[in-house]
């Protein structure tokens, strides 16, 4: 006889928002943020995404990061598997932003000039516990200054990671495994 438990949602929800990678950096990005524990990964043509997907190229990109997802949610044994947002533009991304923090969401953008780091940032709480966390990963050239600006007028904040550049592929999983540690998702 089969048992079935059910689990519920992780709280607080988690997204990154991951700027397409040439090579299979943005793959390893899906594969390690699924295996910490994201819950929702939005594809991003960002201005400098040296990758350019068209719409073919998009809806093979998008079936690609599924399995990978797929498969990572079942080698680290998750429950949920994240969901996969496909390509989005720079303007989709801003309107997301804006309804994440009008919802309560924290909304942080990652940036290596910022003054603040991730790690000094508490999670925000509210009434029913930590409140989500959307999390803006640029590309390997950069989120460009008018992105940044466009993302803070919004309500982003803009955090660095540490005293070193990340790589796009890493950049999401480190500031992801931030979050969950300070969250207590991870307790």
């Amino acid at each position: 006889m089969l048992t079935r438990t059910q689990f519920p949602p992780p709280t607080p929800r988690i997204t990154v928002v991951q700027a397409l990678a040439k090579g299979d950096r943005d793959e390893r990005a899906v594969e390690t943020m699924t295996e910490v524990g994201v819950d929702v990964i939005v594809a991003w043509q960002a201005s400098r995404s040296v990758v350019r997907w068209d719409a073919e190229r998009a809806q093979k990109g998008d079936v690609r990061w599924r399995a990978v997802a797929r498969e990572a949610a079942k080698q680290s044994r998750r429950v949920w598997v994240p969901e996969l947002v496909s390509l989005q533009s720079t303007e989709q991304v801003i309107a997301l932003l804006s309804a994440s923090v009008a919802s309560g969401a924290q909304v942080v953008v990652l940036h290596e000039s910022a003054d603040t780091p991730l790690t000094g940032a508490p999670v925000t709480r509210s009434a029913g516990g930590a409140a989500d966390v959307v999390l803006v990963v640029g590309p390997e050239g950069g989120i460009t200054p008018d992105e940044v600006a466009a993302f803070e007028a919004v309500g982003a904040a803009v955090r660095r990671l540490g005293p070193s550049v990340l790589r796009t592929s890493t950049a999401g999983t480190v500031a992801a495994a931030i979050v969950l540690a300070n969250s207590g998702r991870w307790s």
